[in-house]
């Protein structure tokens, strides 16, 4: 039987890679988008021309009530939910004082409750059949800290306590919980920086180079697989060596 996997923030960037991984491995998959339908019906497209059984569906995150529309939708569709990859999230560069009320609930709201209610609707159907695989997406400033990514670095260093803290609570139930930490990676949230900006980050990083979204798939399908079925509660960094 067919396992079946969730892919939040799929339309673009890492979470399209992941969508088109995740298909190419047989998966059935459903993931969600927010805003971008034209991206989300492409990625949905070039999923299904790999032959795999693949729906979009639009929902935002930080909501708690299009969380649970999303697993509904998977339930009709596949049961429920094998794999949960929580990737959607959003960046900003702001200074620490400029940061408004707003910007900072948005951060967190997307960022980090948008974890908390997937992980929590998903996990009963996993608990059910003693078997699941939960991967969340930090950074690399949720274990540095980022300078004028105060709120963003927040939130993702909390995605690496709840992925710590949840592998303990449900390793029982035969389910495992990892995080994968990016670099600096080519997709659209690295927009803001010039490519001046680019190339010293490249120039930092000890392969000298940008990593790629397809790298962070791969270290996810290898999460989601039998072979690191004794691997939970771990933040997989895949960041070309700037943080070791």
């Amino acid at each position: 039987m067919k396992r079946t996997a969730v892919v939040t923030g799929g339309s673009r960037g890492i979470g399209r890679s992941m969508v088109l991984a995740f298909a190419e491995k047989g998966y059935n998959v459903v993931f969600c988008y927010e805003k971008n339908e034209n991206a989300a019906s492409e990625t949905e497209k070039s999923a299904r021309d790999l032959g795999a059984e693949v729906y979009a569906f639009k929902a935002d995150v930080s909501k708690s009530e299009d969380v649970e529309k999303l697993f509904v939708f998977v339930e009709e569709k596949f049961s429920g939910a094998d794999v949960l990859i929580c990737n959607a999230g959003i960046g900003r560069q702001k200074l620490f004082t400029d940061i408004t009320d707003e910007d900072f609930d948005r951060m967190i709201g997307v960022n980090l409750k948008g974890v908390f209610y997937c992980c929590r609707r998903a996990l009963g159907y996993m608990i059910r059949n003693k078997w699941g695989r939960i991967i969340n997406i930090t950074s690399m400033w949720g274990e540095t800290g980022g300078s004028c990514e105060v709120d963003y670095s927040a939130a993702k260093a909390g995605v690496i306590g709840l992925t710590k803290a949840l592998a303990k609570e449900v390793g029982p139930s035969g389910i495992t919980v990892n995080a994968v930490s990016p670099g600096v990676i080519e997709t659209d949230m690295n927009s803001a920086f010039t490519p001046e900006d680019m190339a010293a980050l490249a120039d930092e990083t000890p392969l000298c180079r940008i990593g790629k979204p397809e790298e962070v798939a791969a270290a996810a399908v290898f999460l989601a697989g039998e072979e690191a079925g004794f691997i939970t509660g771990q933040v997989l960094g895949v960041n070309g060596g700037i943080v070791i």
